[in-house]
């Protein structure tokens, strides 16, 4: 392995590491006190989310590229050209940075962990604060109409991270104000869309914490979790990622004028 990718797979993990140790804390903050800080102010839960996303673009783009989420490398495969053999040691970086990142979480939160399941009369094996590490179907919500949403809500990020880095938009952000724009439409799709089932969007985001609270007293609760949920934040994200990027380049880039000028030009050439 050269010293490059190693950097990269290093920066996919720290990039995930970022994302989970920040998101997952507000989701404690959300998830064990009461009165909860956020819950008459859920925005501020959306916000926190998606400055880890902008923070994390921040810190490690110039590596990797931060793609942060197996739905984004996927996507670049697929659309963009991104380098197929990279696909599966970036996903695993992925999800072993969003592992890591749910340790120090752990870490922070685990007595108030352990208050909160005492004072209500739960346990981890139950499922006890299991929403502080990893995502479930939210009021009413069925696993397959979660799958759908998921397939939905990602093709909405995925359809919104391609308009915001593409090159031939010209009314996308610069380079360095793209990653809070990306970090906005995190924190917008969770303000519209959250209470589903939490908002996956990421297969590292919800297995990776999933996986470490499996070792740590969830056990089953965690894997595979009631009505074995636990591959739908997998399989959906990465379905709707597909879904969203192919609708992008189908619908709104073939028509950028910014494209059809370059085209024309290299035609002339």
């Amino acid at each position: 392995m050269s010293k490059t990718f190693a950097g990269q797979l290093i920066s996919e993990a720290v990039a995930m590491f970022i994302i989970i140790a920040f998101g997952d804390s507000v989701a404690a903050m959300y998830t064990l006190y009461s009165p909860s800080p956020y819950q008459q102010a859920y925005w501020g839960v959306c916000i926190a989310w998606g400055l880890a996303v902008t923070i994390s673009i921040y810190t490690t783009a110039s590596v990797s590229g931060c793609h942060g989420n197996p739905v984004v490398t996927l996507a670049l495969a697929v659309y963009r050209g991104f380098s197929w053999r990279k696909v599966l040691p970036y996903c695993l970086a992925q999800i072993a940075g969003a592992f890591l990142g749910a340790g120090i979480v752990y870490t922070l939160f685990s007595p108030v962990i352990d208050n909160f399941n005492l004072t209500n009369h739960l346990t981890r094996a139950t499922g006890g604060a299991a929403g502080v590490f990893f995502t479930h179907p939210g009021l009413a919500i069925t696993p397959m109409h979660a799958f759908g949403d998921e397939i939905i809500l990602t093709a909405f990020l995925i359809f919104g991270i391609f308009a915001i880095t593409e090159q031939y938009n010209e009314m996308a952000p610069g380079a360095n104000a793209g990653a809070l724009m990306i970090g906005f439409l995190v924190a917008l799709i969770g303000a519209s869309m959250g209470y589903l089932e939490a908002w996956a969007l990421n297969p590292a985001r919800d297995f990776g914490p999933r996986l470490f609270c499996f070792f740590t007293g969830w056990g089953a609760s965690a894997l595979p979790s009631p009505q074995s949920y636990w591959w739908i934040p997998i399989v959906a994200p990465l379905l709707g990622g597909l879904v969203g990027g192919g609708t992008y380049q189908v619908l709104i880039r073939p028509f950028l004028p910014a494209r059809e000028k370059a085209l024309l030009d290299a035609a002339k050439a």
